[in-house]
């Protein structure tokens, strides 16, 4: 029970937390055309409430996934698609700290009539680290996704457990 609720949690906050990087990345690359005044006020616009969503969704997606890997460790059954996708995800957090929350910070006090005047190179390097970061969070869902549409790797379940009669994965998966 608790890898199933783990599986859908996975996919769930995965998907969600992936798809809010795709969005924010669409964003960002629409600012690249703008002025820094507008640039600051956008970004600091962004900063108020999106650190939030990000957390929401990627804190359960990190949970989830590891649950999915201890259980396919324990069970010693194949553990290569939820332990790619934790790894990316744990990429996706060192990328963060490391790169986009030090930039966070610092455009938090920017004035928005006088930007800094490396703000398009400090938004350059923002921009880049966030890139990265979402394709990160890109394959780790698709991983996600491998590990629940393979029954054995995602449960942690022998697979006589998961086979009916006729040797093929059981509807009730």
């Amino acid at each position: 029970m608790t890898v199933t609720i783990a599986r859908v949690a996975s996919l769930l906050f995965g998907g969600l937390f992936t798809g809010f990087l795709v969005t924010v990345l669409v964003l960002e690359s629409t600012l690249r055309g703008v002025d820094a005044s507008v640039y600051t006020q956008v970004r600091q616009i962004e900063l108020d409430r999106l650190d939030g969503l990000a957390s929401a969704t990627l804190i359960p997606a990190l949970i989830a996934t590891a649950v999915l890997v201890a259980s396919a460790a324990r069970n010693r059954r194949r553990v290569r698609w939820p332990v790619l996708a934790f790894v990316l995800l744990l990429s996706v957090v060192a990328t963060t700290l490391v790169f986009n929350i030090p930039i966070n910070t610092d455009q938090l006090t920017w004035s928005v009539q006088a930007p800094p005047a490396d703000w398009a190179a400090v938004r350059d390097r923002w921009q880049l680290a966030h890139a990265v970061r979402t394709a990160a969070a890109v394959l780790a869902f698709g991983c996600l996704i491998a590990a629940f549409r393979t029954p054995q790797a995602a449960t942690g379940l022998p697979s006589e457990q998961l086979r009916g009669d006729t040797g093929s994965v059981s509807a009730s998966r």
